[in-house]
């Protein structure tokens, strides 16, 4: 009796130290190194469709964020400066509100700013396709279309910046 609580005990601390040990935030993806999922989402206006087929050939950086997420808000400056220095290096970012009101969405875009395609996902149709969990999730995807880069939690200014600049093409 005593041998198999100790064991118990054994086994549990184990398992517990194990699970203890990782990063949650560094959760590798089935799509890295994979085709990104297509989507074809309205913006948060109802302006225009955006496709992920009409960036192909280009660094893309998915964004999934919601106005409810405080982790978004300290990513979003990163975001912003990302988008200011490689948009016109041929790097498109898009934003995809994730389980948020339309109007949430716009206010929040409203204080924080972000011109950026900031697109609607009212099924979440494609936050499924992409494995979402839980926002902010940042998704990198390189311009053969593949998914070069998963975040989980805020990504930063310097982290962004090297997979962007990873998948650009290099002078001569």
């Amino acid at each position: 009796m005593l041998g198999a609580v100790v064991g118990g005990i054994g086994l549990l601390t184990l398992l517990l130290s194990f699970g203890l040990a990782r990063d949650p935030t560094v959760i590798r993806s089935a799509l890295i190194g994979r085709p990104a999922p297509g989507f074809a989402l309205r913006t948060l206006d109802g302006s225009r469709t955006v496709r992920l087929a009409d960036f192909r050939g280009q660094v893309v950086v998915v964004n999934f964020w919601a106005s409810w997420c405080a982790d978004c808000r300290i990513e979003h400056p990163d975001l912003t400066g990302a988008w200011q220095r490689y948009r016109d290096r041929g790097v498109v970012l898009v934003g995809v509100a994730f389980q948020d009101r339309p109007s949430a969405s716009r206010g929040y875009l409203a204080e924080f700013g972000g011109d950026w395609p900031q697109l609607s996902d009212p099924s979440s149709r494609t936050a499924l396709a992409y494995g979402v969990y839980g926002v902010p999730e940042t998704f990198v995807i390189a311009p053969d279309g593949r998914v070069a880069f998963k975040q989980v939690g805020p990504v930063g200014y310097g982290q962004l910046s090297q997979q962007i600049t990873s998948l650009l093409p290099t002078s001569p």
